[in-house]
Formats: C-alpha cells, sequence, structure tokens
C-alpha cells in the first residue's frame, strides 16, 4: 500500500503546483467555460432565429407571437446572464436568470421525458451553484478583517450540491461496450467521480476528471468536422458546449476546492 500512496501524493503534489501557478487565470477560465453553453446557444437564437420560431410554434401552436417571446427571453436572458457572470456584476441574479432559462427548455424542448438531456441539464444547474459558491467567497473575502461569526453555510450547501449534480453529466457519458478501453474509460471516470462527489482527494481527482472529459469531448463531439448542412453537427454542437461547461465547474471544484461537507474538511478534524 506504501507504494501506491507515494504515487497519490507525488500526484496531489503536481495537482497543487500546477493549481497555484494558475491560480489567477482559473477563476475565469471556469467562467468562461461554464458559460459556453449559454454564450453558444444565446448566439444560435440569433443566427437562427426563424428556425427557433418556427420550431416553437409548430411543437406547441402557441403563435408566432408566444414563439417569438420565447426566442427574446431565450437570446437576452442566455446573453445577458453570461456577460454579467464574466463581469462578476451581480453574480446572483445572472445564475438566477441562466437557472430560469434552464428550467424553461426543459419543459418547452420535453426535455423532462428525455433521461440523458434531463441528466446534463441538472449537471448545468450544479455548474451554477459552483458559480453562486464562488461568487459568496469573493464577498467573503472583501471583509477578511471583519470577525466571522462561523462557516458560510450556504457556500458550503452550493458546493455539495454542485458536486453531487455535476455526476449526472458522467453518468450520460458512460458507454455499455464489451471493449477494453471503454471499460477503463467508465471505471476510471467514474471512480474519479465518486471521489468529487464524496470530496475525497477532491481537487486531485476534479483535476484529472477535467483531462478525462476534455480528451472525451474532443473525440466524441468534434463538430467542427462535420458538415454544415447535417443536423448532427448542431447536435454534436451542443454536447461538446454542455460538456464544457460541466468542465467548467470542474475547474471551478479545483480553485476552490470541495467545501465543509466533505471527506477532505473531515480528514483535517481526525
Amino acid at each position: 500500500m506504501q507504494i501506491p500512496n507515494e504515487y497519490v501524493s507525488t500526484a496531489e503534489d503536481v495537482a497543487d503546483q500546477v493549481i497555484r501557478k494558475g491560480k489567477n487565470v482559473l477563476p475565469t477560465v471556469a467562467r468562461l467555460c461554464l458559460i459556453s453553453t449559454f454564450l453558444e446557444d444565446g448566439l444560435r437564437m440569433w443566427f437562427q432565429w426563424s428556425e427557433q420560431r418556427d420550431y416553437m410554434d409548430m411543437s406547441w401552436g402557441c403563435g408566432k407571437f408566444l414563439a417569438t417571446v420565447f426566442v427574446i427571453v431565450n437570446l437576452v436572458g442566455q446573453l445577458g446572464g453570461c456577460v454579467m457572470v464574466l463581469g462578476r456584476l451581480k453574480v446572483d441574479i445572472a445564475c438566477g436568470v441562466l437557472f430560469f432559462i434552464v428550467v424553461l427548455q426543459t419543459f418547452a424542448y420535453s426535455i423532462l421525458w428525455d433521461m440523458q438531456f434531463l441528466l446534463r441539464n441538472l449537471a448545468l444547474i450544479g455548474a451554477l451553484l459552483l458559480v453562486l459558491a464562488e461568487a459568496r467567497a469573493e464577498g467573503r473575502s472583501l471583509f477578511a478583517g471583519v470577525p466571522s461569526l462561523g462557516e458560510n453555510k450556504p457556500k458550503t450547501y452550493l458546493q455539495l450540491a454542485g458536486r453531487i449534480l455535476l455526476a449526472f453529466m458522467f453518468i450520460t457519458l458512460l458507454r455499455f461496450e464489451v471493449s477494453f478501453l471503454q471499460i477503463v474509460q467508465d471505471l476510471l471516470g467514474s471512480i474519479l467521480m465518486i471521489l468529487v462527489t464524496v470530496g475525497y482527494r477532491t481537487k486531485l481527482s476534479a483535476l484529472m476528471l477535467v483531462l478525462v472529459l476534455t480528451v472525451l469531448n474532443l473525440y466524441h463531439n468534434a463538430w467542427w468536422a462535420v458538415p454544415t448542412y447535417k443536423p448532427l453537427r448542431d447536435f454534436l454542437k451542443y454536447d461538446f458546449f454542455q460538456t464544457l461547461s460541466v468542465i467548467g465547474g470542474l475547474l471551478m471544484i479545483v480553485y476552490l476546492g470541495p467545501g465543509g461537507v466533505s471527506m477532505d474538511e473531515h480528514k483535517k478534524k481526525w
């Protein structure tokens, strides 16, 4: 057992050095990845205005007016929320707007009955909760000299809920195929996701999961290699940016740590 522990300790030291060197850009990169799916979808509402409006009208029979309102709400809400998150302007309101958009699309596109899309939207909500947690951490840092009455409980629970919801994304990536590489991929990813969820060696596990998801995303969702006239391009593009948002959530975990409700935190008390 001693040799594996030495390897893990070495890997954690390397991860800590990477995090330390990138601490100034890590939160910005995490936020950029996090809002990428909202940014892409907001731009799609602009460039495919007529198609989106007509789709909603045909799907729900709601008429051109309500279908247009739906497109406008998605366009303004998503692009506005992205600008606010990146600019750190009223982040709680921005996350509330983006959360509303996720729920609205879940019902509007009947995602509620599609388990894969539903799980991915839940993971997206988890990523937004981590943005809120970071905003609360920044708010407290402004008052570093003021005596604290205790732990920031809301931030702790936001981190816990965010970690749990992020796990749903990886569930959708599991492929039950009988091949050595696929079995290794599923096992490795599952172990890392469980470690992140329970908060054990969290930063190292999250960083490794970022690498795994990045490779899988580039391999499985290479939408740029598909001709523009094929519908597959839009499906792959959607999956690519949703996965990128979850990667942003994992990067936020790397930056913030697991929070108070985690095995890493309890180890400090042992």
